[in-house]
């Protein structure tokens, strides 16, 4: 006897670029997610957090996301919530979805790129998230601007981070501070 089995309806790309980009999971454009009280002993069995005088978060990136959220249906309800510029305005349909996959893409490389340049400049950062990495590169680069010069490669870098925060603040309605 063959059982029926219950299909959810496939959902088309075009409302759900998330799928194809994870940037706010895998700790590109967000450091970390705050955790409404109530949900926090039940992600306390699921997921590690961190709890401080009955608040609770965890640092991205999120260790429930590889290629995909491991943990989509109990995900704590700020990521059920979170909604990108991007995916607003593939939602309001302000823009097409390859467009979307593109900027999704150019966010990447660029971040690909800066993590090379990190790496050749030798440059020691204490977070793994690289939102958190961004923010105290851009602390260094601006300390040593102030006291003397940057060496070109330190300007290139520095360039880098700011095409990387203008394409997500103005793509993605976030920033890299």
């Amino acid at each position: 006897m063959e059982e029926s089995l219950k299909m959810e309806p496939t959902r088309k790309n075009d409302d759900n670029i998330c799928l194809a980009c994870g940037l706010c999971c895998d700790g590109s454009l967000i450091g970390f997610v705050h955790l409404d009280t109530d949900e926090i002993p039940r992600l306390k069995e699921i997921m590690e957090i961190e709890e401080t005088h009955g608040n609770g978060f965890f640092l991205q990136p999120c260790k429930k996301y590889c290629d995909g959220c491991t943990i989509y249906v109990d995900r704590p309800k700020n990521c059920d919530k979170f909604n990108c510029g991007l995916l607003k305005s593939v939602e309001n349909k302000e823009i097409e979805f390859d467009y979307a996959l593109d900027k999704i893409q150019e966010v990447k490389q660029r971040k690909i790129t800066i993590e090379k340049q990190i790496a050749f400049l030798q440059i020691e950062l204490k977070s793994i998230s690289f939102y958190f990495k961004m923010v105290e590169l851009k602390k260094r680069l601006k300390k040593i601007e102030i006291e003397g010069v940057l060496s070109n490669e330190q300007e290139a870098l520095s360039s880098n981070l700011e095409k990387l925060d203008s394409l997500v603040i103005k793509e993605f309605g976030v920033s890299l501070d």
